[in-house]
Protein backbone atom coordinates (compact mmCIF):
# COMPACT_ATOMS: atom_id res chain seq x y z
CA UNK A 1 0.00 0.00 0.00
CA UNK A 2 1.45 3.40 -1.38
CA UNK A 3 0.69 6.04 1.88
CA UNK A 4 -0.18 9.60 -0.22
CA UNK A 5 1.33 11.80 2.51
CA UNK A 6 0.36 15.39 0.28
CA UNK A 7 -3.26 13.90 0.82
CA UNK A 8 -2.86 14.35 4.50
CA UNK A 9 -0.97 17.57 4.20
CA UNK A 10 -4.06 19.32 2.52
CA UNK A 11 -7.11 17.47 4.99
CA UNK A 12 -9.45 19.48 6.44
CA UNK A 13 -11.24 18.49 9.64
CA UNK A 14 -14.91 18.41 10.18
CA UNK A 15 -17.03 22.01 10.35
CA UNK A 16 -17.75 21.02 13.98
CA UNK A 17 -14.31 20.92 15.07
CA UNK A 18 -12.89 23.87 16.72
CA UNK A 19 -9.22 24.50 14.82
CA UNK A 20 -6.71 27.22 17.00
CA UNK A 21 -3.60 28.49 15.56
CA UNK A 22 -0.60 29.35 17.15
CA UNK A 23 2.91 30.24 16.66
CA UNK A 24 4.79 28.90 19.24
CA UNK A 25 8.67 30.39 20.96
CA UNK A 26 10.41 30.05 23.77
CA UNK A 27 12.27 32.50 26.18
CA UNK A 28 15.10 31.49 27.55
CA UNK A 29 14.18 28.04 27.49
CA UNK A 30 10.58 28.91 28.65
CA UNK A 31 7.76 28.34 26.42
CA UNK A 32 5.15 30.61 24.81
CA UNK A 33 2.03 29.27 23.06
CA UNK A 34 0.73 32.64 20.99
CA UNK A 35 -2.94 32.21 19.77
CA UNK A 36 -3.87 33.44 16.71
CA UNK A 37 -7.17 32.70 15.77
CA UNK A 38 -9.97 30.23 16.78
CA UNK A 39 -10.90 32.04 20.07
CA UNK A 40 -13.78 33.02 20.83
CA UNK A 41 -14.71 36.77 20.93
CA UNK A 42 -13.43 38.79 23.97
CA UNK A 43 -15.42 40.75 26.25
CA UNK A 44 -15.13 43.25 28.61
CA UNK A 45 -14.08 46.68 28.63
CA UNK A 46 -10.58 46.49 31.03
CA UNK A 47 -7.93 43.87 30.70
CA UNK A 48 -8.98 42.32 33.50
CA UNK A 49 -12.42 42.15 32.75
CA UNK A 50 -11.65 39.92 29.76
CA UNK A 51 -9.20 37.54 31.48
CA UNK A 52 -11.79 37.00 34.66
CA UNK A 53 -14.18 36.31 31.42
CA UNK A 54 -11.53 34.16 29.71
CA UNK A 55 -11.30 32.44 32.83
CA UNK A 56 -15.15 31.92 33.66
CA UNK A 57 -16.50 31.15 29.79
CA UNK A 58 -13.28 30.08 28.30
CA UNK A 59 -11.16 27.95 30.53
CA UNK A 60 -11.62 24.97 28.83
CA UNK A 61 -9.60 26.29 25.54
CA UNK A 62 -6.46 26.97 28.02
CA UNK A 63 -6.60 23.47 29.37
CA UNK A 64 -7.41 22.15 25.99
CA UNK A 65 -3.68 23.93 24.82
CA UNK A 66 -1.84 23.93 27.58
CA UNK A 67 -2.21 20.34 29.28
CA UNK A 68 -1.63 17.47 27.40
CA UNK A 69 -1.84 15.79 24.92
CA UNK A 70 -1.65 19.54 23.21
CA UNK A 71 0.92 21.04 26.07
CA UNK A 72 2.53 19.50 29.03
CA UNK A 73 2.15 20.07 32.91
CA UNK A 74 4.96 23.49 32.14
CA UNK A 75 3.31 24.82 29.50
CA UNK A 76 3.03 28.60 28.90
CA UNK A 77 0.73 30.32 26.41
CA UNK A 78 -0.96 33.89 25.77
CA UNK A 79 -4.03 35.15 23.72
CA UNK A 80 -3.90 38.61 22.19
CA UNK A 81 -6.94 40.85 22.68
CA UNK A 82 -7.30 44.31 21.29
CA UNK A 83 -5.74 47.52 23.55
CA UNK A 84 -7.72 49.18 25.93
CA UNK A 85 -4.94 51.80 26.50
CA UNK A 86 -3.88 54.73 24.67
CA UNK A 87 -0.45 54.05 23.29
CA UNK A 88 -1.06 50.31 23.42
CA UNK A 89 -0.73 47.81 20.18
CA UNK A 90 -2.16 45.76 21.94
CA UNK A 91 -3.21 43.39 24.75
CA UNK A 92 -2.20 39.87 26.46
CA UNK A 93 -3.97 37.80 28.48
CA UNK A 94 -1.32 34.56 30.01
CA UNK A 95 -2.34 31.32 30.53
CA UNK A 96 -0.14 27.91 32.24
CA UNK A 97 -1.35 24.68 34.07
CA UNK A 98 -3.50 26.52 36.98
CA UNK A 99 -5.52 29.57 35.06
CA UNK A 100 -4.64 32.74 34.19
CA UNK A 101 -1.40 34.90 35.45
CA UNK A 102 -1.53 38.78 35.88
CA UNK A 103 1.64 39.67 34.16
CA UNK A 104 4.66 37.49 32.37
CA UNK A 105 8.12 38.86 31.90
CA UNK A 106 8.78 35.76 29.54
CA UNK A 107 5.71 36.27 27.31
CA UNK A 108 6.53 39.57 26.92
CA UNK A 109 9.84 39.21 25.83
CA UNK A 110 8.44 36.27 23.50
CA UNK A 111 4.89 37.75 22.36
CA UNK A 112 7.16 40.75 20.99
CA UNK A 113 9.77 39.06 19.29
CA UNK A 114 6.72 36.79 17.86
CA UNK A 115 4.43 39.91 16.42
CA UNK A 116 8.04 41.62 15.28
CA UNK A 117 9.52 38.99 13.17
CA UNK A 118 6.22 37.98 11.88
CA UNK A 119 5.61 41.35 10.57
CA UNK A 120 2.47 41.64 12.66
CA UNK A 121 4.17 44.72 13.79
CA UNK A 122 5.82 46.15 11.17
CA UNK A 123 9.79 46.94 11.87
CA UNK A 124 10.80 49.98 10.65
CA UNK A 125 14.19 50.81 12.19
CA UNK A 126 16.77 49.00 14.02
CA UNK A 127 14.04 49.73 17.22
CA UNK A 128 10.56 48.60 17.61
CA UNK A 129 8.71 50.30 20.75
CA UNK A 130 5.73 48.11 21.54
CA UNK A 131 2.84 48.96 23.96
CA UNK A 132 1.26 46.23 26.01
CA UNK A 133 -1.78 46.02 27.87
CA UNK A 134 -1.56 43.86 30.54
CA UNK A 135 -3.79 42.51 33.59
CA UNK A 136 -1.08 44.22 36.05
CA UNK A 137 -0.87 47.41 33.84
CA UNK A 138 0.74 48.71 30.61
CA UNK A 139 4.34 47.45 29.81
CA UNK A 140 6.21 49.20 27.39
CA UNK A 141 8.90 46.81 25.10
CA UNK A 142 11.71 47.78 23.00
CA UNK A 143 12.61 44.96 20.42
CA UNK A 144 16.32 45.06 19.02
CA UNK A 145 16.03 44.29 15.45
CA UNK A 146 19.01 43.27 13.07
CA UNK A 147 18.31 42.68 9.44
CA UNK A 148 14.83 40.94 10.43
CA UNK A 149 15.48 39.01 13.32
CA UNK A 150 14.91 39.86 17.16
CA UNK A 151 18.64 40.63 18.98
CA UNK A 152 16.81 41.23 22.06
CA UNK A 153 13.77 42.41 23.74
CA UNK A 154 14.23 44.96 26.71
CA UNK A 155 10.58 45.85 28.79
CA UNK A 156 9.98 48.48 31.15
CA UNK A 157 7.57 47.05 33.62
CA UNK A 158 5.60 47.91 36.06
CA UNK A 159 5.92 49.33 39.42
CA UNK A 160 7.90 46.80 41.41
CA UNK A 161 8.14 46.50 45.66
CA UNK A 162 8.22 44.91 48.21
CA UNK A 163 5.23 43.89 50.21
CA UNK A 164 6.77 41.96 53.31
CA UNK A 165 10.54 41.74 54.14
CA UNK A 166 12.33 39.18 56.52
CA UNK A 167 9.43 36.70 57.56
CA UNK A 168 9.08 33.28 58.73
CA UNK A 169 7.16 30.70 58.48
CA UNK A 170 6.73 27.03 59.49
CA UNK A 171 6.31 24.67 56.29
CA UNK A 172 5.12 21.24 57.28
CA UNK A 173 8.00 18.73 56.35
CA UNK A 174 10.60 21.80 56.33
CA UNK A 175 10.65 23.50 59.26
CA UNK A 176 11.15 27.57 59.84
CA UNK A 177 11.49 29.39 56.80
CA UNK A 178 12.77 32.79 56.38
CA UNK A 179 11.34 34.68 53.28
CA UNK A 180 10.23 38.59 51.69
CA UNK A 181 7.76 38.88 49.34
CA UNK A 182 7.68 40.94 46.29
CA UNK A 183 5.42 42.25 43.77
CA UNK A 184 6.85 42.27 40.24
CA UNK A 185 3.65 42.09 38.13
CA UNK A 186 2.87 39.21 40.36
CA UNK A 187 3.71 38.46 44.14
CA UNK A 188 6.69 35.76 45.11
CA UNK A 189 7.66 34.44 47.95
CA UNK A 190 11.46 34.95 48.23
CA UNK A 191 13.74 31.93 49.82
CA UNK A 192 17.46 31.12 49.69
CA UNK A 193 17.95 28.12 48.49
CA UNK A 194 20.47 27.01 50.93
CA UNK A 195 18.32 27.87 53.54
CA UNK A 196 15.72 24.99 53.12
CA UNK A 197 18.61 22.35 51.64
CA UNK A 198 18.24 22.38 48.22
CA UNK A 199 20.37 23.50 45.13
CA UNK A 200 19.59 25.42 42.18
CA UNK A 201 20.18 22.95 39.17
CA UNK A 202 18.02 20.63 37.25
CA UNK A 203 19.06 17.72 39.90
CA UNK A 204 16.80 19.35 42.28
CA UNK A 205 13.77 19.91 39.74
CA UNK A 206 11.24 17.66 41.87
CA UNK A 207 12.43 18.90 45.61
CA UNK A 208 12.57 22.37 43.80
CA UNK A 209 8.52 21.61 43.12
CA UNK A 210 8.15 19.98 46.25
CA UNK A 211 9.21 22.52 48.41
CA UNK A 212 8.04 25.53 46.47
CA UNK A 213 4.77 24.46 46.72
CA UNK A 214 4.68 23.60 50.31
CA UNK A 215 6.22 27.50 51.34
CA UNK A 216 3.42 28.82 48.53
CA UNK A 217 0.75 27.51 50.42
CA UNK A 218 2.27 28.27 53.80
CA UNK A 219 3.20 31.42 53.22
CA UNK A 220 -0.70 31.91 51.23
CA UNK A 221 -2.19 30.76 54.27
CA UNK A 222 -0.97 32.88 57.17
CA UNK A 223 0.37 36.04 55.21
CA UNK A 224 -2.05 38.69 53.53
CA UNK A 225 -1.15 38.95 50.16
CA UNK A 226 -2.87 42.39 49.07
CA UNK A 227 -1.98 44.70 46.06
CA UNK A 228 -2.72 48.36 46.43
CA UNK A 229 -5.37 49.19 43.66
CA UNK A 230 -6.52 45.39 42.30
CA UNK A 231 -8.32 42.57 44.53
CA UNK A 232 -7.22 40.37 41.20
CA UNK A 233 -3.92 40.91 41.60
CA UNK A 234 -3.66 39.94 45.37
CA UNK A 235 -2.69 36.30 45.24
CA UNK A 236 0.56 34.64 45.50
CA UNK A 237 1.68 33.36 42.50
CA UNK A 238 4.35 31.36 43.63
CA UNK A 239 8.27 31.01 45.62
CA UNK A 240 11.40 31.83 43.77
CA UNK A 241 14.77 30.01 45.21
CA UNK A 242 17.73 32.53 45.12
CA UNK A 243 21.17 31.48 45.35
CA UNK A 244 25.06 32.33 43.77
CA UNK A 245 25.39 32.06 39.99
CA UNK A 246 27.61 29.30 38.68
CA UNK A 247 28.64 31.37 36.02
CA UNK A 248 31.20 34.19 36.95
CA UNK A 249 29.63 36.32 34.23
CA UNK A 250 26.56 36.38 36.50
CA UNK A 251 25.64 38.24 39.58
CA UNK A 252 22.69 35.56 41.17
CA UNK A 253 20.13 32.12 39.90
CA UNK A 254 16.56 32.22 40.71
CA UNK A 255 14.52 29.65 40.32
CA UNK A 256 10.78 30.01 40.09
CA UNK A 257 8.09 27.50 40.89
CA UNK A 258 4.57 28.88 40.32
CA UNK A 259 1.12 27.99 39.04
CA UNK A 260 0.62 24.02 40.34
CA UNK A 261 3.92 23.22 40.38
CA UNK A 262 5.07 24.95 37.39
CA UNK A 263 9.38 25.19 36.99
CA UNK A 264 10.23 28.39 35.08
CA UNK A 265 13.24 27.48 32.89
CA UNK A 266 13.92 31.47 32.26
CA UNK A 267 15.06 33.70 35.01
CA UNK A 268 11.50 35.16 35.04
CA UNK A 269 10.46 38.33 34.12
CA UNK A 270 8.26 39.17 36.63
CA UNK A 271 10.15 37.52 39.49
CA UNK A 272 13.89 39.41 38.33
CA UNK A 273 11.71 42.56 38.35
CA UNK A 274 10.75 41.78 42.29
CA UNK A 275 13.85 40.65 43.26
CA UNK A 276 15.43 43.98 42.10
CA UNK A 277 12.89 45.53 44.64
CA UNK A 278 14.19 43.46 47.33
CA UNK A 279 17.94 44.26 46.11
CA UNK A 280 17.15 47.84 45.80
CA UNK A 281 15.40 48.22 49.17
CA UNK A 282 18.18 46.34 51.07
CA UNK A 283 20.93 48.26 49.59
CA UNK A 284 22.45 45.28 47.54
CA UNK A 285 20.92 46.68 44.04
CA UNK A 286 21.71 51.20 43.28
CA UNK A 287 20.00 52.53 40.79
CA UNK A 288 20.93 51.99 37.25
CA UNK A 289 22.71 48.96 38.50
CA UNK A 290 22.20 46.18 36.06
CA UNK A 291 21.88 42.60 38.00
CA UNK A 292 22.37 39.41 35.64
CA UNK A 293 20.54 36.58 36.70
CA UNK A 294 20.53 33.16 35.46
CA UNK A 295 18.22 30.36 35.42
CA UNK A 296 17.91 26.62 36.45
CA UNK A 297 19.15 25.99 33.05
CA UNK A 298 21.70 28.33 33.03
CA UNK A 299 19.93 31.07 30.98
CA UNK A 300 19.78 35.12 31.68
CA UNK A 301 17.70 37.71 31.52
CA UNK A 302 19.05 41.56 32.98
CA UNK A 303 17.21 43.72 35.20
CA UNK A 304 17.56 47.19 35.79
CA UNK A 305 16.19 49.60 38.47
CA UNK A 306 15.96 52.64 36.50
CA UNK A 307 13.90 54.68 39.03
CA UNK A 308 12.30 54.71 42.32
CA UNK A 309 8.71 55.80 42.56
CA UNK A 310 6.03 55.00 44.59
CA UNK A 311 2.80 52.97 44.47
CA UNK A 312 -0.08 53.11 46.73
CA UNK A 313 1.82 53.15 50.19
CA UNK A 314 4.79 51.17 48.66
CA UNK A 315 7.88 52.28 47.89
CA UNK A 316 8.63 50.71 44.29
CA UNK A 317 11.51 50.81 41.71
CA UNK A 318 10.58 50.31 37.77
CA UNK A 319 12.58 47.73 36.29
CA UNK A 320 13.85 47.28 33.29
CA UNK A 321 14.29 43.36 32.04
CA UNK A 322 15.85 42.01 28.44
CA UNK A 323 16.11 39.19 27.29
CA UNK A 324 15.72 37.05 24.07
CA UNK A 325 13.59 34.92 22.45
CA UNK A 326 13.13 32.51 19.21
CA UNK A 327 10.14 31.40 17.28
CA UNK A 328 9.79 27.43 17.57
CA UNK A 329 7.12 26.83 15.51
CA UNK A 330 3.51 27.23 13.84
CA UNK A 331 0.59 24.96 14.65
CA UNK A 332 -3.05 24.16 13.87
CA UNK A 333 -4.74 22.19 16.76
CA UNK A 334 -7.89 20.47 15.99
CA UNK A 335 -10.45 20.00 18.96
CA UNK A 336 -13.04 17.24 18.51
CA UNK A 337 -16.37 17.70 20.17
CA UNK A 338 -16.54 14.21 20.61
CA UNK A 339 -12.89 13.40 21.91
CA UNK A 340 -13.41 12.28 25.55
CA UNK A 341 -10.32 13.83 26.32
CA UNK A 342 -10.85 17.40 24.27
CA UNK A 343 -10.05 19.57 27.40
CA UNK A 344 -6.51 18.20 28.54
CA UNK A 345 -5.65 16.42 30.75
CA UNK A 346 -2.24 17.30 33.21
CA UNK A 347 0.10 15.04 35.15
CA UNK A 348 2.65 15.82 36.77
Amino acid sequence: MNVDLKRGGSWTPPESWRKITTIDAHTAGEPLRVILSGWPEHSGGTILERRRDAREQHDHLRTALMWEPRGHADMYGCLIVPPVTEGADFGVLFMHNEGWSTMCGHGIIAVVTVVVETGMLPASGPEVVVGIDTPAGLVTATARVDNGRVESVAFRNVPSFVLHSQQIVQVPGIGAVPYDVAFGGAFYAFVEAEQVGVTLGPESFRPLIDKGMAIKRAVAETMPILHPFEEDLSFLYGTIFTGPPLSDTADSRNVCVFAEGEVDRSPTGTGVSARAAIEVAGGGLALGEPMVVESLIGSRFTVTAVESTDFGAHPAVIPVVEGSASITGRNEFFIDPDDGLAKGFVLR
